[in-house]
């Protein structure tokens, strides 16, 4: 339950303030959700699986988005930020049907 609170707490607030993301910082934010995201389905597959350890979670859930803004800061570095950011989010993609086709298959036992 705290969980829920805690994102409808971060939704309301992000509605409410209306941030900004510095200029210099935007290519990276939606690599960096994706990652996030990955490790929540990740984490949601552990859990339905009886095998969720939450250490390894948020491990998993920090070096995905730091790993994933790396690759993409190296491609912008490299001259060929677009391509690298578009593996990532095909990587990452593939990932996260993988976790919700497992988690589909949990919990509708199809």
């Amino acid at each position: 339950m705290i969980p829920i609170l805690g994102l409808v707490a971060g939704v309301l607030l992000g509605l409410l303030l209306d941030p900004t993301v510095p200029l210099g910082l935007q290519p990276y934010l939606p690599i960096a959700v994706v990652a996030a995201l990955d490790a929540v389905f990740g984490g949601l597959r552990a859990r339905l699986d009886g095998i969720f350890d939450a250490k390894v979670f948020v491990i998993s859930f920090v070096s995905n988005v730091v790993v994933a803004a790396l690759i993409v800061f190296l491609g912008d570095q490299l001259g060929v930020g677009a391509q690298l950011s578009t593996a990532v989010v095909v990587v990452l993609g593939i990932r996260i049907f993988g976790n919700a086709a497992a988690i589909r298959r949990h919990v509708f036992r199809a």
